[in-house]
């Protein structure tokens, strides 16, 4: 296992004993010997959308939503993990960067925090790839070590077809076929070499 999962994907498989996680890809946005964050990527919120959360956050005029394109208003909003439900987070491409808003991950991928990059995806000038989640993953030190060790999670590399143009429905199948596999080849009883 690399020293740090930063910017990579956890696949769940059948050995994850929390129900939370089921079928579950999650993409890491940091792992050090402190623990690890990172967002649930194929789970959407069923009862909300994009739009939704620009009204509850008040962020445009009446008008403004309304003239919203389908597109941005029917906007998936992802069930980011189930730590810290109503705090939002992007994750999007380089090509939108908030001086001290936007954390880096890897060489394509940037995280935001702040309602400036919602208003931009839905008013302004957004960045070209982005998705949007509700609360987030987290571990204590040596809990996703532990986890891994106990077979909760397989590791895949970073895509960026993957995090921004899979169907959401799709994910769980494309990464496992990443490394390989299929749901009908993981087993809830793998072993350690």
């Amino acid at each position: 296992m690399p020293a740090s999962l930063k910017g990579q994907f956890l696949i769940a498989t059948p050995s994850m004993g929390d129900k939370r996680f089921f079928e579950t890809i999650i993409y890491m946005i940091d792992h050090n010997k402190d623990g690890a964050m990172g967002l649930v990527i194929n789970i959407p919120m069923h009862d909300m959308q994009f739009s939704d959360v620009l009204k509850e956050m008040k962020l445009g005029k009446k008008e403004e939503l309304i003239n919203l394109s389908p597109d941005i208003q029917t906007r998936a909003v992802l069930a980011g993990g189930p730590v810290d439900k109503s705090r939002g987070f992007v994750l999007h491409s380089k090509d939108y960067m908030q001086k001290d808003n936007s954390f880096s991950i890897n060489d394509e991928i940037s995280m935001t925090a702040t309602s400036d990059v919602l208003k931009a995806i839905a008013f302004g000038k957004p960045p070209k790839k982005s998705l949007f989640a509700l609360g987030y993953c987290g571990w204590s030190a040596m809990q996703l070590e532990n986890e891994l060790k106990n077979n909760g999670w397989l590791i895949t590399p970073f895509t960026s077809a993957l995090l921004f143009n899979i169907p959401l429905e799709e994910r769980y199948d494309f990464a496992l076929a990443q490394i390989g596999a299929t749901r009908a080849s993981l087993s809830p009883t793998f072993g350690n070499a």
